[in-house]
């Protein structure tokens, strides 16, 4: 049955889309993060290891928040690490593991790549397709990362 909740079927739609690329992109930075996690070693090995697993660990809330947003609006949800990899705007290194630092740097630069393209979808999301629902729950999301690349920026800075 489909949702009748005052936005049009072809603006869900899109929308269902936006989130499903988003999606993409979580799973792609949940993967990277547990890859890290397992692979972190240094001076900072405890410290790294168990930030690392409080990350993915919010990611994965992050994940399935997303996808039930997507199905709240009578859309799919990828499930799938072929379409995850299809649709990320993130990029992966198979068979590279860098350093702590590297490591650091490579999460921000995802968790900041993340807040720009929500930043974008929130224009499109609230302006073209008057989901406010949708927009609400993507400015959350941002503030998330916006809030996880501040503590991975002072790991970084703790050096």
């Amino acid at each position: 049955m489909r949702p009748n909740i005052g936005i049009k079927d072809s603006d869900r739609a899109s929308v269902v889309e936006i989130l499903n690329r988003i999606l993409s992109d979580e799973y792609m930075l949940y993967t990277k993060t547990r890859k890290f996690h397992w692979n972190v070693t240094g001076p900072r090995f405890q410290d790294l290891h168990k930030f690392f697993e409080s990350l993915y660990e919010e990611l994965d809330d992050i994940i399935d928040d997303v996808a039930e947003r997507a199905r709240s609006l009578g859309g799919p949800a990828f499930g799938t690490l072929s379409e995850f990899a299809k649709n990320t705007r993130l990029s992966e290194t198979p068979g590279k593991s860098p350093n702590e630092d590297g490591m650091l740097k490579d999460l921000l630069g995802d968790h900041e790549a993340i807040i720009r393209t929500l930043r974008e979808d929130l224009v499109k999301v609230g302006e073209k397709y008057r989901d406010a629902g949708t927009n609400d729950f993507l400015t959350g999301l941002m503030e998330k990362h916006e809030k996880t690349a501040w503590f991975i920026r002072a790991f970084i800075e703790e050096k």
